[in-house]
């Protein structure tokens, strides 16, 4: 099977449409799937469920998919940095299923390993918990929050093979390993790409055979959320 597309565009062709959902990696603007996210915007599908750690920011990744109105729901854990979220979320024109970060990570973690369930003890007794099934096990409330699996998945990896063996640096791994199991196409972007037999076995994080399409993007912006510098010292 050929997996590598010569761009964004052509790997979401003929899969992306209306209503689906999708889940995107990155954690503020750490290892965001851009190209692809900027085609998704392209393609001009609307009413879109989006499952990510947060919504980019205003102009960035999945703010634009905010500013085209393309997306009906999210499904994050914070939204601190959009201020184009927070105005359609309080006028009532997006709406949101607010989840504790480390419940969305296990909630898509489980999604992969087929577990239509699980029990946690976040958020019993707050708002999270609200219409959702309670259990105690062993004197402790717990919460039941289920699985996501999304119909396609977005992620951004340093190295990948055209086998669709990833490699993600530092932490621009945080969501998209478990993002890149738990849909039911796999569409990654990589910043290397290299043939079959390059990437040392043991330093593989996701197996090819979880990725279906594959994008070359070596020349991509990296985004810096927050600058902080230090002033310079008088001369």
């Amino acid at each position: 099977m050929k997996k590598v597309f010569p761009d964004a565009r052509s790997a979401l062709a003929g899969i992306i449409k209306d209503g689906m959902t999708l889940m995107s990696g990155g954690f503020g603007l750490c290892g965001i799937p851009e190209a692809l996210v900027l085609a998704v915007r392209d393609s001009g599908a609307k009413n879109l469920t989006v499952v990510s750690n947060n919504a980019g920011v205003d102009g960035i990744s999945l703010g634009l998919l905010l500013e085209t109105r393309q997306i009906k729901k999210m499904i994050s854990s914070y939204v601190g940095e959009n201020k184009l979220f927070a105005q359609q979320f309080l006028a009532g024109e997006l709406e949101l299923e607010f989840t504790p970060q480390g419940t969305l990570s296990e909630r898509i973690r489980a999604g992969g390993a087929g577990i239509p369930a699980f029990f946690t003890k976040t958020g019993y007794g707050t708002i999270i918990a609200e219409g959702k099934d309670t259990r105690q096990f062993d004197g402790e409330n717990y919460v039941m929050e289920r699985g996501i699996v999304a119909d396609i998945s977005l992620v951004h990896a340093w190295k990948g093979d055209t086998e669709g063996n990833l490699v993600y640096r530092k932490t621009a791994r945080n969501f998209n390993p478990m993002m890149a199991t738990a849909a039911r196409v796999t569409i990654a972007e990589v910043e290397h790409l290299v043939q079959p037999g390059e990437i040392d076995p043991d330093h593989i994080h996701t197996p090819g055979i979880y990725v279906k399409r594959i994008v070359h993007v070596p020349n991509g912006i990296k985004h810096i959320e927050q600058r902080t510098v230090r002033k310079r010292a008088a001369a």
